[in-house]
């Protein structure tokens, strides 16, 4: 439950009753007030959540093919029909197995505005197959980065932040968008 200044004890309290009375697991979130600490409540038990369910049932082993792992991904969570390679990332995945990395896990990099590959699709789609453009390693941290479509990873900011375009000038702000 996300906590805002202008919520009662009362009604937090009545929410969270309501939750444990009806078998509801709930925790309190108050990172608007607190920052990332009033946040680790709810973090804990969402890693708890994740651990115990996906403990005895993973989406894929990771003997299985980079290639069919990231089919697992886009078909089981996207709902996808499949998945299309290009030419570099064939080029990237043979590399890959050359140099053992077939064991890791995958990231996917794709638009978070859509469960396909394309921004422009919203709600719950059908019938669409999402490309893998390219990966990028993340041999540290133990993943490989699937990207799809137009979707830009970090640092893919602009030179001059919008920040630099705002101003306060006689309590009113400025370039704001």
């Amino acid at each position: 439950m996300n906590k805002f200044y202008t919520d009662t004890d009362e009604e937090v309290k009545a929410v969270m009753d309501w939750a444990r009375d009806n078998n509801h697991e709930i925790a309190l979130s108050e990172v608007f007030a607190k920052g990332s600490e009033g946040g680790l409540d709810l973090a804990r038990k969402v890693v708890n959540k994740a651990i115990e369910v996906n403990k005895n049932n993973p989406l894929y082993s990771l003997e299985v093919s980079i290639k069919e792992k990231i089919e697992k991904i886009a078909k089981n969570i996207y709902g996808a029909d499949g998945v299309d390679f290009t030419e570099k990332a064939k080029e990237q995945i043979s590399q890959f197995e050359k140099l053992g990395w077939n064991d890791l896990s995958i990231c996917m990099a794709k638009t978070p505005l859509s469960l396909s590959d394309d921004a422009n699709i919203k709600g719950r789609p059908r019938n669409f197959r999402i490309t893998v453009r390219e990966f990028k390693p993340s041999i540290g941290a133990g993943f490989l980065v699937a990207l799809t479509g137009a979707v830009m990873t970090m640092p893919g900011l602009p030179k001059h932040g919008a920040y630099e375009n705002m101003d306060v000038i006689d309590e009113k702000i400025l370039g704001l968008f």
